[in-house]
């Protein structure tokens, strides 16, 4: 397919029937969730499933460890069919192929993860000659045809989803902990599906990490078009991805990226919350590519990127913007009409009159933008301050001020810059969708210190904002740009998607030497998102500024905070999960860029935390098994002790420092 197109097109893939629901082949992209309640609790897990199906869930996937759990299954479907509710069921399968053939008989689903199905992940063989690769790929054959004649025979389609922390000793040989590995594990099982002419397969490419997961679906896509001719549906989903904002924005900057490729044909978010809050996430963000996106066609712009390999886009520094520094963060004060010390509060300035001096978080953004307006104080020595150029003359012998013109402004006279070339940066912003690259590049190409912001009136803004990225690329251009997004959303998860998907996402392309997110004030104000701990905003260049720095650490650009792997909890879940993580995060959210795996049981991790600096375990009832890296540190552990012992493996291992009142 034609990634990185302008033009929004949906991946044609083969129709899956999952019950009465299809699944691809252009049909509306299908969302879903997991239940959180003991398999083997029918009353518990049919009411929470009703919960989900009336929040708008299409399926409902319910985990089957074992054989009992399997079994179990019936009495769940034939009590939501009791009560009226005829959506599909998913089991979810690890470890037990007998189960999967059990469940495979009863449901209309059933999803198995190859890295757990058949293969060994106990990392003791490191070598695998291609005679022994052989062997191993025969057993695949000789384990898994049984569940595909099965499916088959009954009419149950199958998941065949790769974790990126799943993947096998045998994998883990030959590609390594890559997004080639993921796919090539699913190729192997789809292989063995295609050899048994059995095609009511949906795939997936889960990992916590956005980037990986982006990779292995494009890899993924390009593969399967390569090698058969067709494409099978894709099941999207970011694993593992938190809570609370940061879990919105990882899931829809991952799974945004791709529904924006148009690919992608049902949906999980998968969240450490009750599941029914999972689902107007995904709604949200499936909305607009359901409902569908005008198409525009533009000329294409060709790309040297490579859609399955991360590398940042090259760019000459201007100033502190560009070329090897990170990313840099804008807050955008146009409409705050009254500007004082406190107002600098929100994003990350702290002002002690006592003292006299300014107090800075790690999320303390670079750039003011006032529009028309001089801030009347003093600033701190490391903020800088942009203002409409006409304002600007008027402060320009100042310290710290910075021009910004409209595009627009400058066709007339471009000469006007040349005053300006002893600046250190001067701003110019450009709606993608109705300018010229060749324009933009012939009038400032020679300027070397140019910030372009760029925006797009576009409906497909993010594309088109790419697109833009990729002609002024062909034409040699370098200087650094400043993404910027606008949201007129009326929720919270709204914004917030928007926000990922028309900023985040390009910077897993490697595009992007800045944020700048802007929103109607006050269309947030004592708003609370249903189900989060997260308090209302109040604050909305609070709300803008978290979410910049949030995007930044999801896309592994700015690391300014702690990173929570958290899964979402299921019926194998040993604790409280939610408790837990909030517990957890309570006393580590000072520990700046490090990364910690909060997993409900064994299935979870070690696999599913390959990212994370630390791991915290659920190992049986009240136990906990702590990890560094997938190393175990700590078996058994009494989950009373196990925080404090998570503290103390951090500080010997020299990651801690003490909480900054």
């Amino acid at each position: 397919m034609q990634l990185f197109s302008p033009n929004y097109k949906r991946l044609i893939t083969r129709e899956v029937k999952v019950g009465n629901l299809s699944i691809g082949n252009g049909s509306s992209i299908k969302v879903q969730t997991m239940t959180t309640t003991d398999t083997m609790d029918t009353i518990a897990t049919v009411e929470q499933s009703i919960r989900c199906i009336e929040a708008g869930a299409e399926l409902i996937r319910i985990t089957a460890p074992s054989l009992k759990e399997a079994q179990n299954l019936q009495e769940i479907k034939n009590e939501l069919r009791k009560r009226g509710y005829e959506t599909p069921i998913v089991a979810d399968i690890h470890f037990t192929p007998n189960a999967a053939e059990l469940a495979a008989r009863i449901i209309e689903k059933v999803r198995v993860n190859p890295g757990n199905y058949i293969d060994k992940k106990k990392f003791e063989q490191l070598e695998y000659s291609d005679a022994e690769y052989q062997e191993e790929i025969d057993r695949i054959y000789e384990r898994f045809s049984p569940l595909v004649k099965i499916c088959k025979e009954h009419g149950t389609a199958m998941r065949i989803g790769t974790n990126h922390g799943s993947l096998s000793d045998r994998i883990m040989s030959r590609y390594g902990d890559t997004a080639h590995g993921m796919v090539e594990s699913a190729l192997e099982f789809l292989r063995v599906c295609r050899n048994e002419s059995f095609h009511n397969i949906v795939l997936s490419m889960k990992s916590s990490n956005p980037q990986v997961m982006v990779q292995a679906y494009r890899l993924l896509v390009d593969r399967m078009q390569g090698e058969f001719g067709e494409c099978y549906p894709l099941h999207l989903g970011v694993t593992e991805a938190g809570d609370g904002e940061d879990g919105r924005i990882k899931s829809a900057i991952g799974i945004g990226a791709l529904l924006e490729d148009g690919i992608g044909d049902t949906v999980r978010v998968s969240l450490t919350e009750d599941p029914e809050f999972e689902i107007p996430v995904c709604k949200d963000l499936v909305s607009k590519y359901n409902q569908g996106i005008a198409l525009t066609e533009r000329a294409v712009h060709p790309s040297s990127i490579n859609p399955s390999e991360y590398k940042r886009r090259i760019s000459n520094s201007v100033g502190m913007i560009g070329g090897k520094h990170v990313p840099v963060a804008f807050a955008d004060f146009m409409h705050v009409e009254h500007l004082t010390r406190e107002s600098l509060s929100g994003v990350g300035y702290n002002y002690d009159a006592a003292t006299d001096k300014w107090n800075l978080k790690d999320t303390a953004t670079d750039f003011i933008y006032t529009g028309k307006r001089r801030i009347p104080f003093a600033l701190p020595g490391t903020l800088k301050v942009v203002l409409d150029f006409a304002e600007w003359q008027l402060v320009k012998e100042e310290k710290g001020y910075y021009p910004l013109f409209q595009y627009p402004q400058l066709i007339a006279d471009v000469s006007v810059l040349d005053a300006l070339e002893s600046l250190e940066c001067t701003f110019v912003a450009i709606d993608t969708f109705v300018t010229k690259t060749n324009q933009v590049v012939a009038a400032l190409q020679s300027k070397k210190n140019i910030v372009l912001c760029l925006y797009s009136s576009s409906e497909h803004a993010m594309a088109c904002v790419r697109d833009f990225v990729f002609g002024l690329e062909a034409l040699g251009y370098t200087g650094p740009l400043v993404l910027v997004a606008e949201s007129s959303a009326k929720s919270i998860d709204a914004q917030l998607i928007d926000f990922s998907i028309n900023a985040g996402t390009l910077f897993l392309d490697g595009i992007g030497d800045g944020v700048w997110l802007m929103n109607e004030p006050g269309s947030l104000q004592n708003l609370q998102m249903k189900g989060r701990t997260y308090l209302p905003v109040t604050d909305n260049n609070q709300f803008l500024n978290n979410t910049s720095f949030s995007i930044l650490q999801a896309t592994r650009t700015r690391i300014s905070k702690t990173e929570y792997i958290s899964c979402p909890s299921c019926g194998r879940t040993l604790f409280d999960l939610q408790e837990t993580t909030s517990r957890i995060r309570s006393v580590t959210n000072h520990l700046k860029g490090v990364k910690i795996a909060i997993m409900g049981c064994i299935v979870n991790g070690p696999g599913e935390m390959a990212d994370a600096d630390y791991g915290y375990v659920g190992s049986g009832p009240g136990k906990i098994t702590l990890y560094k890296s997938k190393e175990v540190v700590k078996k058994g552990l009494s989950s009373d002790i196990a925080v404090q012992e998570l503290i103390q493996l951090i500080k010997d291992n020299g990651d801690w420092t003490e909480p900054v009142n």
